[in-house]
């Protein structure tokens, strides 16, 4: 073996690979995983992008991570390494949190779940899986729980959409109407026992994750039941190119864009997020000097005023021609028809309808602040 061969990255495939490939998805690579971008079949992302906003969509996002804390310590395991206050939860409640340096900067934002009475489950992003389990573990040792990586223990698929509820409904014995948003069950899924359905999701939208065994078999048997169910509904599958385009016009922070460990607390707009008030958690010293000093940047939203479209590192200018910050993420917003932006900007520069330029191959094309986040569903009882 070459000492290339030897230190070439192995690129990972989830449990539903082959089932991909054979719907014809465009595969790419993305953190070390072989992921679907879109189905051409389906007309590809803004079609996809559009059926979840419309109707539904099903998602492999298998390739997240998975942490479990268990033990008679492990909700002070839990408080002292996320920043959101984990003791408000109720057994089958969940929340965002994040998992803080020091510094009070992010190593990565979570689900946290509560499962049972001692029993919690960190849900983590794909691109930082080992570095998160280390940092839980190392942080968690002086605890009186078990840490334990569940990563590849699960197949994970998201069901995302107005109909959401409707497609799951047909393949389960629970009542899905009785779980709320960020509250979870146990039920029968598929004909599988014991199955963890979460009404939580990456999208804007209503909808569900659920997690089920990780061999090939099973998960393929489950994700074409609920292409099959949700088939009246037009329900269709979707790649990363939509899961980012929705989660964009929500404004739903993506670790290495909105959120990284150049970045606190404050200044991606997440403060709602992070309890001060509770006991000790890593990065709570840093936050209250951070919070007294105020912050030097903001994360505003931005659409196009003129034609282009911002993307990710795209400089931005004040009118006057002084770059004052840069664009984390942007994209066509299909369902919004369109082109739309997040960036970081000084404070004094975010205020709603200032005009901002960015630069688009070379030239500067104007914006204009807005409102975040770009779309909100309507609410609507299940």
């Amino acid at each position: 073996m070459s000492a290339i061969e030897a230190t070439t990255p192995t690129v990972r495939k989830t449990a539903l690979n082959a089932v991909h490939r054979e719907m014809a998805a465009k595969m790419v690579e993305f953190n070390g995983w072989e992921m679907p971008v879109e189905y051409p079949a389906n007309g590809g992302i803004i079609a996809e992008h559009n059926a979840v906003r419309e109707r539904a969509g099903i998602f492999d996002v298998s390739h997240m991570g998975d942490i479990r804390l268990e033990g008679q310590e492990a909700l002070l395991a839990v408080q002292h390494i996320t920043m959101n206050d984990a003791a408000r939860l109720a057994i089958h409640q969940a929340q965002y949190s994040a998992l803080l340096y020091p510094q009070g900067t992010f190593v990565d934002d979570v689900i946290v779940h509560r499962l049972a009475e001692c029993d919690y489950l960190l849900v983590i992003n794909a691109g930082t899986r080992g570095k998160d389990f280390q940092w839980v573990r190392d942080n968690s040792r002086h605890f009186d729980c078990f840490v334990e990586n569940l990563s590849d223990a699960y197949t994970q698929i998201a069901i995302q959409g107005p109909q959401a509820i409707r497609v799951l409904q047909k393949l389960t014995d629970s009542e899905l109407s009785s779980v709320k948003f960020y509250w979870l069950t146990r039920a029968t899924v598929c004909g599988l026992h014991n199955v963890l359905v979460a009404r939580t999701g990456y999208t804007g939208e209503d909808g569900f994750e659920i997690y089920i065994p990780s061999d090939e078999g099973t998960s393929a048997m489950v994700w074409n039941q609920l292409l099959d169910a949700g088939r009246e509904f037009g329900v269709v599958a979707c790649g990363l190119g939509a899961r980012n385009t929705l989660r964009l016009e929500a404004k739903l922070p993506l670790y290495g864009h909105e959120i990284s460990d150049t970045l606190n607390v404050w200044e991606a707009g997440l403060d709602r997020f992070c309890k001060l008030d509770k006991m000790e958690f890593i990065g709570r010293g840093a936050l209250e000097e951070a919070k007294a000093e105020g912050v030097q940047r903001t994360l505003i939203g931005l659409e196009m005023v003129e034609r282009g479209i911002a993307r990710d590192g795209h400089k931005v200018f004040e009118q006057s021609g002084r770059q004052i910050g840069y664009v984390t993420s942007g994209s066509y917003a299909p369902f919004l028809k369109k082109s739309i932006a997040l960036a970081y900007v000084p404070p004094q520069s975010a205020e709603i309808g200032k005009e901002l330029q960015v630069e688009i191959r070379g030239q500067l094309v104007k914006a204009r602040v807005v409102p975040t986040p770009f779309y909100k569903r309507a609410k609507k009882k299940a």
